[in-house]
């Protein structure tokens, strides 16, 4: 039988991708937050079948390229069967500026939402909100969503679209504002649009609370004071221990956008900057002594 016989391909091995981006999931569900996990349902509410599956694995495995994220629209390259990369193209129906103003109003007058968005976290009770404008943070409809694939599979989406779903999922969970980029507006317009809504601040008297400030306190106009110093407190550093969270900094950053390592950054570094921590108390206190260089 021939290429095409029975009106379908014949399946061909794929083609293992080199440095492609790598999910951080390695089994069981995809995304950590709560917006993370809606996007994904979304794409599993279309009822694709096996191809969720294959589309798991591929972004598990690396085979998806480059992931470009724009006003309303994603491109990005995903490595099957054939030499060429398949080319994907994902359209979200925007909300207009209008909405988006009136929306801005709404969550300007809500102190809590503003302070969690802009510590990169979505409220859950942010859907309210759109709700209460008569809109949807997350595509409501089929048509919603417009994607493309280059591949020669039928069916969309396809098995190398539902890995790009994936992958946007985790990367909602790093930055919560690209899901209002998709939807037409970028975090720095939405914040100015909060911030031109918020009602201005009542004026303060400054003789009502006025404070006497303390004067300066001179310098000495001796230069040998200057340079020889003084006497440093006995508490100068303060209590010194090992942090009680390992790479406390780099957790609190998140992940790299789009990972590509085989392995998770935390992970890999957690064990160094552990040893790191007690190797300098070690040193501070004095308790292990380094040998000079030779």
């Amino acid at each position: 039988m021939g290429y095409w016989d029975w009106g379908y391909p014949k399946a061909k091995p794929l083609i293992k991708a080199k440095g492609g981006i790598r999910a951080q999931s390695k089994r069981g569900a995809f995304g950590a937050s709560w917006w993370a996990k809606r996007w994904i349902a979304t794409l599993e509410s279309f009822d694709i079948g096996a191809r969720l599956g294959r589309g798991r694995s591929y972004a598990r495995n690396g085979q998806v390229l480059s992931i470009d994220i724009g006003r309303g629209q994603v491109k990005a390259k995903v490595q099957g069967s054939f030499p060429q990369p398949y080319k994907i193209a994902i359209e979200v129906k925007a909300i207009p500026e209008a909405d988006w103003r009136r929306l801005a109003e709404s969550l300007s007058g809500q102190a809590l939402f503003a302070a969690k968005l802009l510590a990169g976290e979505m409220p859950q009770e942010i859907e309210a909100s759109f709700l209460a404008a008569g809109l949807s943070l997350f595509p409501a409809k089929l048509r919603d969503l417009e994607t493309d694939c280059s591949c020669p599979d039928w069916s969309n989406p396809c098995k190398h679209i539902a890995a790009v779903y994936y992958l946007l999922g985790e990367e909602f969970d790093r930055d919560p504002f690209l899901l209002f980029r998709l939807r037409g507006m970028d975090r720095e317009e939405l914040v100015k649009l909060m911030g031109a809504a918020t009602p201005a601040a009542a004026v303060v008297d400054p003789a009502a609370d006025e404070v006497a400030a303390l004067p300066p306190e001179p310098l000495s106009p001796e230069a040998a004071a200057f340079w020889q110093g003084g006497l440093l407190p006995d508490e100068l550093f303060g209590e010194v221990r090992l942090p009680p969270v390992s790479a406390a900094m780099l957790r609190r950053l998140g992940n790299l956008p789009f990972w590509r390592g085989s392995e998770n950054l935390v992970e890999a570094l957690d064990s160094i900057y552990t040893r790191a921590a007690s190797r300098g108390l070690d040193v501070f206190t004095g308790a292990d002594e380094i040998a000079p260089p030779r």
